[in-house]
């Protein structure tokens, strides 16, 4: 039986808790949550058991095997490094904190010198797999690539982020940004983590484009991921109303690498 412990006790965590208490994990207990508010976290730990904590120091004294952050790129980045110098699994849902290189460096060489792994759910996108197999082809073949994810999303939801106008809410479709996944992440560290997930599934931060466009009316997003290279085109497009396929992505995940079959 593995143990479990869970960085940020809102729907994304509560999901994963649930999974838990429902038997989806049956391989899976929990030992830890952690939240700023601890009342938040006792009743995350209510639902299945775990020790509520506040610092990731009393979270990593509950000695779990894997570490699920579902709370912000702040507390991704916090917690990566002492989680892996742990020698412990870090499933992080705030991919964002990886368009860091220099993070992202420091977390992969961390995870080598201490036996630690990174794990990186789809979160709201998918196609991952073939993300990775057709880069590493055409990099083999040292041929031209091309990638790019394109986010739809309702002016609302831009609110409180640089890029918001009020008249974006009487625009039926208007692009609000074009650049890099890199790029991306500092305009909207909250917002597109799904973008350098698959970066970094393919290309990386700083050659995969980014786009977002602003849609009249539009509820939830929608991402869609394409990728060129010489005979090979791929394209994963993705709607959810809400943000709940993310934290239902880490459960599948961790039945993943329990399964005695690893899907890829």
């Amino acid at each position: 039986m593995k143990k479990i412990a869970i960085l940020g006790c809102g729907q994304l965590g509560s999901i994963v808790a649930d999974a838990i208490a429902s038997g989806l994990l049956p391989d899976y207990t929990l030992c830890a949550a952690m939240s700023r508010k601890l009342p938040d976290a006792e009743a995350l730990c209510a639902k299945v058991g775990g020790a509520a904590c506040v610092t990731l120091d009393e979270v990593l004294a509950q000695k779990p095997d894997y570490v699920v952050e579902t709370a912000a790129v702040q507390v991704a980045k916090e917690s990566c490094l002492p989680v892996l110098e742990a020698g412990l699994g870090f499933i992080p849902i705030s991919i964002g904190a990886f368009a860091d290189a220099d993070f992202y460096a420091k977390a992969c060489a961390a995870a080598k010198a201490h036996g630690g792994r990174i794990y990186l759910p789809h979160g709201a996108v998918g196609g991952f797999d073939v993300l990775h197999t057709v880069a590493l082809m055409a990099k083999a073949k040292n041929q031209p690539i091309t990638a790019e994810i394109h986010t739809h999303k309702g002016p609302a939801s831009l609110k409180n982020t640089p890029l918001f106008t009020e008249e974006l809410m009487t625009a039926p479709e208007k692009t609000v940004l074009a650049g890099t996944a890199a790029e991306a992440i500092q305009v909207l560290p909250t917002k597109v983590n799904v973008a350098v997930a698959a970066a970094l599934a393919s290309i990386g931060p700083d050659a995969m484009g980014a786009k977002i466009t602003s849609v009249e009316g539009f509820a939830g997003d929608d991402h869609c991921i394409t990728m060129e290279t010489d005979g090979l085109k791929v394209t994963s497009d993705v709607y959810s109303r809400t943000a709940e396929i993310a934290g239902w992505s880490i459960v599948s995940l961790l039945q993943n690498l329990a399964s005695p079959v690893v899907l890829f």
